[in-house]
């Protein structure tokens, strides 16, 4: 798919509440405002979330004890922000299907 026909396909999720996995791990949550012709995309109401650290991880395990314990991801609010296109891996949009539920959908 050349750059045209993914700013096309990209811009039908305009307005819509989008989750982006970056190259780094990051994951941004926010709704989509537009993209341009090198694929980025700026995200307003923004939050970025970032898994847990290798040691946080394990501190976890030997404070409970169990080896399958979750740890939360970090989050902060970050506004309105650019993700640039070059470092996109995946995005996810949610799509209602009944009044109040969401259902990520991943693209």
């Amino acid at each position: 798919m050349d750059n045209d026909q993914a700013t096309f396909w990209l811009s039908q999720f305009i307005g819509k509440n989008l989750r982006i996995h970056a190259s780094d791990g990051r994951v941004f949550g926010g709704q989509m405002k537009c993209t341009d012709k090198d694929r980025n995309i700026i995200l307003a109401l923004a939050h970025e979330y970032r898994a847990p650290s290798a040691d946080a991880v394990r501190k976890a395990v030997e404070e409970s004890g169990n080896p399958s314990a979750s740890v939360a991801w970090n989050s902060r609010y970050v506004g309105l922000i650019v993700v640039p296109g070059q470092h996109i891996r995946k995005i996810e949009f949610e799509e209602s299907t009944l009044p109040g539920q969401k259902n990520p959908i991943a693209l």
